[in-house]
């Protein structure tokens, strides 16, 4: 049996630990203590010690990738928020998977400046609630309050950049209007990169498209002309292209929704062949200061010269090298299922080059 990464779980409540409950002034004026998990049966939020250092080693916020054995302290979510401290500029990095994300929100970690946040699964847990049908509080009050729990600065004057899950698609209209001073770039790989992305990672890569289209479904973010009973004739690469699809149709309606003073696409290509100019964009969208010196050690720091996942040196020759691996390998079934994706954008509608590019025009 092959097992899923935590991170790609949204439906499971959180564990219920036999630790006490702890007084939330001692965890929630801290940003140390990271918002991790939130129980809507009791209104918990359990929170785990994760410093700088940790957040910078962690490829995601998941529990199968923070050390074992982290003792949690669970606090009420009222209480919590009550004592949290002023919350701190609060952007976002939205994405479709496979496209450099995680890169982005590593090159936020920055001491005084930003801090980045990759997939905290507290988010997870709102979208599986939201799935289940649950009782609890108020989904909306408890999402505003995690959105405040995650703003906790790291230091003084520091923004904090939050890369979710892209499971958690659902609740971007929810998390913008929340926050109506929150800025997004939402980041994408072109289809034929997306498909060969999948597609070498096999079957982990198969199965997961699929449990992807199960949560875009549930969601109710798929209006392709599919019934439910077509995806099962679909090969793998096929519902991959429709979850790709329906991530593209989405982010064109947050750009209508929210303007380009909020929201700005980014292409993953794009981001990789001009990762100075991207980043300069990225800061002024998110209106944070970025001199010349800051901006050359971003990109040439560890963000952009290690791999994401594996902390190994990669460079942009490495990642070109792996994308045509997979894609000779895969190359007839890409090409057909991307022809056939293609045919289905244009029927529906939906644009295949996202709109609102981070490069065009001017940036608030």
């Amino acid at each position: 049996m092959i097992a899923q990464p935590d991170k790609d779980r949204p439906v499971q409540p959180p564990p219920r630990p036999s630790a006490p409950s702890a007084a939330p002034r001692d965890v929630a004026r801290d940003a140390t203590w990271l918002a991790h998990r939130y129980d809507p049966t009791d209104d918990m939020v359990h929170f785990l010690p994760v410093p700088r250092t940790m957040h910078r080693a962690a490829t995601f916020l998941s529990d199968d990738y923070l050390p074992h054995g982290l003792e949690p302290r669970i606090v009420p979510r009222r209480a919590a928020v009550a004592a949290a401290p002023p919350p701190a500029p609060l952007h976002f990095i939205f994405h479709s998977a496979f496209c450099c994300s995680t890169l982005v929100a590593r090159a936020f970690d920055r001491p005084g400046w930003a801090m980045g946040l990759k997939e905290p699964p507290i988010l997870q847990d709102i979208i599986g609630w939201r799935r289940r049908g649950s009782p609890g509080p108020d989904m909306a009050a408890v999402l505003d309050d995690v959105l405040t729990l995650l703003a906790r600065p790291f230091g003084p004057g520091e923004a904090v950049v939050v890369k979710p899950s892209n499971i958690v698609g659902g609740l971007i209209p929810a998390i913008l209007t929340l926050r109506p001073d929150a800025r997004a770039v939402l980041l994408s790989a072109p289809l034929r990169l997306y498909l060969g992305s999948i597609a070498r990672k096999g079957m982990d890569g198969r199965l997961w498209v699929r449990t992807l289209l199960l949560g875009l479904l549930d969601d109710g973010l798929v209006d392709l002309g599919f019934t439910p009973r077509d995806h099962l004739g679909h090969s793998d690469l096929q519902v991959a292209a429709i979850g790709w699809l329906a991530q593209q149709a989405l982010f064109g309606r947050l750009v209508a929704q929210f303007g380009l003073a909020r929201v700005r696409t980014l292409d993953s290509e794009v981001l990789t062949a001009d990762p100075e100019r991207a980043m300069r964009r990225l800061a002024a969208l998110f209106g944070l200061p970025l001199d010349a010196a800051a901006l050359r050690d971003i990109v040439t720091g560890p963000a952009f010269t290690r791999h994401s996942k594996h902390g190994t040196a990669f460079a942009a020759d490495d990642r070109t090298r792996e994308q045509q691996d997979g894609a000779q390998v895969h190359a007839d079934e890409i090409e057909k299922v991307a022809t056939w994706a293609e045919a289905v954008a244009r029927t529906m509608g939906v644009s295949l080059v996202p709109t609102a590019p981070l490069f065009a025009g001017a940036l608030p």
